[in-house]
């Protein structure tokens, strides 16, 4: 049976170039012009890759993945394709849930290639890796946070902060790669990063007043174990 694919891009020519090789090549391709539509199909069909471009206006491509994977609990294979190709923008994208990251400009033989491989690792029940530090950790398969053995229930932006600091673990990470990981640019005030890190911070705080998300002033904030704290 040919592999259904829902594409999402924004971009009319785009779409038109990728939908028209794949449909040609037995594909059946459902297009999306935004993250609302596409999250309404995802509800109604079963696809076998997901191709999502990141910089779409309202939902972005990485909460599209995110959503996908909290909400929906959906395994479906996902491949980003985006114009930004830095150390960082690629571990927000694999954070959110993704499965595989693509740069534009692409050769449309190469995305095609990455379809059939998402294919064939989603067929062969390939488990990704869960990242951790200490007692947290985050599964992309089932798109959830646990800290300390429970749940954590955060909204979107916070849960993407939280991803960003847990690739990175025990590293400092700047306030401007927080933002440009979770809303695409530097903000001009800070106000909004240090309310959704609040937010996480009272998550992550034990009785004691213990946390492990750690801020580093004047530099930055990073994700610690807590038997590491305050050691040299």
């Amino acid at each position: 049976m040919p592999a259904r694919i829902l594409l999402l891009e924004d971009d009319a020519d785009i779409a038109a170039n990728v939908y028209d090789y794949l449909a040609a090549r037995d594909y059946q391709v459902d297009a999306a012009l935004n993250g609302a539509i596409a999250l309404h199909l995802l509800e109604q069909h079963v696809f076998d890759v997901l191709v999502v471009d990141i910089g779409l206006p309202g939902i972005s491509g990485l909460e599209v993945a995110q959503r996908v994977r909290t909400q929906l609990k959906l395994n479906t294979p996902i491949l980003l394709l985006t114009a930004r190709d830095t150390l960082d923008d690629k571990v927000a994208g694999f954070g959110a849930g993704a499965d595989d990251y693509l740069v534009k400009p692409f050769a449309l033989k190469e995305l095609e290639l990455r379809i059939q491989a998402l294919r064939k690792r989603s067929q062969g029940q390939m488990i990704d890796s869960i990242m951790r530090c200490g007692e947290l950790s985050y599964d992309p398969r089932s798109g959830e946070a646990h800290w300390q053995g429970q749940v954590l229930k955060l909204p979107p932006k916070t849960l993407q902060l939280l991803l960003m600091l847990l690739a990175h673990s025990g590293q400092l990470v700047t306030r401007e790669s927080l933002e440009i990981a979770v809303w695409g640019e530097a903000q001009d005030s800070s106000d909004t990063l240090r309310h959704h890190l609040s937010q996480l911070r009272r998550a992550l705080t034990l009785a004691d007043g213990r946390s492990p998300l750690q801020t580093v002033h004047g530099r930055g904030y990073k994700l610690i174990e807590l038997g590491t704290i305050g050691a040299p």
